[in-house]
């Protein structure tokens, strides 16, 4: 068996906390582009008045040329710029109007979270490195890995569709999973357990960290979509705008779609990750289910996230009865991760705090 490099594992501990100082730096930034967004606001309705005036004159040339008269704006142009009437600034695919661009705090935090992100890139190989075998075999690792996942699935999106409204919420997590890793579940590097020592470990519990980071930014959304449906409703009922930094962010319909995509995505990774358990399970103690508290709560689980897909898809639950299934679905997660990990005993009860 590889030895432990204890000194390896100390600089992993070292750039686990870089990592997560470098978060919340970056958390700061995102929640200062959402608290100047008023300022965001007028100048993206500004470059959107300008480029509508512009398109207009264009069009209107012609006419006048010929003898006509000017084109009044259309309400396509109308409803793109929406100044001050408290309409989105980000249309339903999730892109911004022009001018959004030029949010330098955004844009410091997108930076920001790049460079934490590889800092915890290292800090999870080292650790790795230093138990000679995958980093994701106890409480710890797997918290630590969780987050980067997280983070790195975020800043994926992040090139193909503007999310940085999700800042402040995915990086504020991030933050919570390594501070709730390295304060709450510190476990120096050793080696694993005999019925760790398993083939299974790599697909089990990898899928596993993959579908918990997607049910983490699921989480995210849905919970933003609560807040935004209930700001959209104010709105229509004609009451005053009280959360304006919302205009950055998408309708809470384009919310609750995006996250049932993910959210559909993860639950066949974890539809997997339960029946490579069970797989396991076989191998290791020679049944593939024992009703181990672990495994029914990872049933649970997956019977919460199938409800939440059956119930949207066929029974029409959307809105806030979607978000809030998806929600509870991660608090099982959570309970399931936290509470059984450390109060239930069990055959998984080696996973280490």
């Amino acid at each position: 068996m590889p030895s432990i490099n204890e000194d390896l594992g100390a600089y992993s501990d070292l750039f686990m906390l870089l990592a997560a100082m470098a978060y919340a730096v970056a958390f700061i930034a995102f929640a200062w582009d959402l608290a100047k967004s008023s300022r965001t606001i007028r100048e993206i309705e500004s470059s959107v008045l300008a480029a509508e005036a512009e398109q207009l004159a264009h069009v209107g040339a012609l006419p006048h040329a010929a003898g006509g008269s000017v084109p009044a704006p259309t309400a396509g142009h109308r409803a793109a710029a929406g100044p001050g009437d408290g309409s989105p600034l980000v249309n339903e695919s999730m892109d911004y109007a022009p001018g959004s661009g030029k949010r330098s705090a955004a844009r410091i935090a997108v930076s920001l979270t790049w460079l934490a992100a590889a800092i915890h890139a290292v800090a999870v190989v080292t650790r790795g490195i230093a138990a000679a075998r995958v980093p994701w075999g106890n409480m710890y690792e797997f918290l630590s890995t969780g987050a980067l996942v997280v983070a790195v699935v975020f800043l994926l999106v992040l090139l193909r569709k503007d999310l940085r409204f999700m800042g402040t919420f995915v990086i504020g997590l991030v933050t919570l999973m390594l501070c709730a890793a390295t304060m709450g579940f510190p476990t120096p590097v050793a080696h694993l357990v005999p019925a760790l020592q398993s083939p299974w470990l790599v697909i089990h519990v990898s899928i596993a960290v993959l579908a918990s980071a997607l049910f983490t930014i699921t989480f995210a959304m849905s919970a933003l979509q609560l807040v935004q449906h209930e700001r959209q409703t104010r709105l229509a009922a004609g009451k005053p705008d009280k959360l304006p930094f919302l205009r950055l962010v998408p309708s809470a319909g384009a919310l609750e779609n995006f996250a049932y995509r993910i959210n559909a995505v993860a639950f066949v990774m974890w539809t997997f990750t339960v029946m490579a358990g069970a797989v396991w399970a076989e191998a290791a103690w020679g049944r593939y289910w024992g009703w181990d508290t672990k495994e029914v709560w990872s049933f649970v689980i997956w019977v919460v996230y199938a409800g939440y897909l059956h119930a949207r898809a066929t029974r029409g639950w959307t809105g806030t009865r979607s978000a809030w299934l998806s929600i509870i679905g991660y608090l099982c997660i959570v309970f399931n991760f936290t509470v059984v990990n450390i109060y239930f005993n069990g055959l998984h009860s080696y996973a280490g705090v």
